[in-house]
């Protein structure tokens, strides 16, 4: 997921930095606030794509003494950074400079619509294309599973971010050509300050879905109900187990699960499974100090077998779940 995460981090970052110049030269010559808006959210979508980066490559970083989990969570702690960026700088400013501009409506430059509609269509293109690679990323490693379901409970949040972000940069550069294109053929300035209202309104509304997104991923959320399932259906079919007392599962970065589980094991069944030759052992006995000998190897034995079929369980529930970096299993 890294690498896909990367791409699609990398793609967006540099086709964002393009469009976001073209579109700044364009406000320079025209003035028009649909424009600005335009030009402020690619700005904010390549500052905050860049976070989104940063938290990739932190992520990455192995344990240490300090976080002995690891620093997966770092794209969690990045993404909201990154989605809190989107609410001030694209969703703040955007909205207030629509709104001075529906009140104090003022004379642009003269408006060249061809530059305007031509650099647009070209915006359009360049974030079509990147939002394709995030949505070709996504989609790889959702496979089977439901997109949007797989989008909204378990991708990678730098990936989704960028999904969101140039899905919005589509929808804000359509509504820019539609402000733009009303303002000329009426004559009437409000059609370019609401535009810039709506595109700021859009922002604010991805922005506050991210934000609670990676909210509760650092909250603590659980992993994927289908993954809790196989996790119960794996320890069901053990016979020598019995009660689940707790199960504790908690997403701790991309692709990365902890799990903690509670459960009792019936003695009696495990103890069948030993290849004990009690009959021998207990004619070879002679003396109280044989007996205690035997008996000592017997409790070091049980406790051998129980920590090596715990061991064995804990290998078959991470094939299963594959995502699963942290496993505990106590025994009751």
């Amino acid at each position: 997921m890294s690498v896909e995460s990367k791409k699609s981090v990398l793609s967006a970052i540099v086709g964002n930095t393009i469009v976001m110049f073209a579109k700044f030269g364009v406000f320079l010559s025209t003035g028009s606030s649909a424009m600005l808006a335009e030009g402020i959210h690619s700005l904010a979508d390549v500052m905050n794509q860049s976070l989104l980066y940063i938290g990739v490559i932190k992520s990455e970083n192995h344990p240490d003494k300090e976080h002995s989990s690891g620093y997966g969570r770092e794209r969690f702690i990045w993404s909201l950074i990154s989605a809190v960026g989107i609410f001030f700088l694209g969703c703040g400013v955007t909205i207030y400079h629509g709104v001075e501009s529906l009140l104090h409506p003022h004379e642009g430059h003269s408006v060249n619509m061809s530059v305007s509609i031509g650099v647009l269509i070209f915006a359009l293109v360049v974030e079509g294309y990147v939002l394709y690679v995030a949505y070709a990323g996504l989609k790889k490693q959702a496979g089977t599973k439901p997109f949007f379901d797989f989008v909204q409970n378990e991708a990678d949040p730098s990936s989704v971010a960028v999904l969101m972000e140039d899905a919005a940069a589509c929808i804000g550069v359509i509504i820019a050509i539609i402000s733009i294109l009303l303002t000329h053929f009426t004559h009437q300035h409000y059609w370019d300050a609401i535009g810039s209202i709506l595109i700021g309104i859009l922002l604010g509304f991805v922005a506050f879905w991210l934000i609670s997104r990676n909210r509760d991923l650092l909250i603590g959320k659980s992993i994927p109900d289908e993954e809790i399932e196989r996790l119960k259906e794996i320890l069901r079919e053990k016979k020598f187990l019995g009660k689940i007392d707790h199960i504790r599962t908690e997403v701790i970065g991309a692709d990365q699960y902890d799990i903690q589980v509670e459960i009792e094991f019936d003695e009696r069944i495990l103890s069948q499974t030993m290849d004990l030759n009690l009959k021998e052992k207990y004619e070879s006995i002679q003396c109280y100090e044989d007996f205690e000998k035997y008996s000592l190897e017997l409790a070091v034995q049980s406790m051998e077998k129980l920590t090596r079929t715990i061991d064995e369980l804990e290998q078959e529930i991470q094939k299963e779940l594959p995502n699963t970096k942290f496993i505990d299993i106590e025994p009751n």
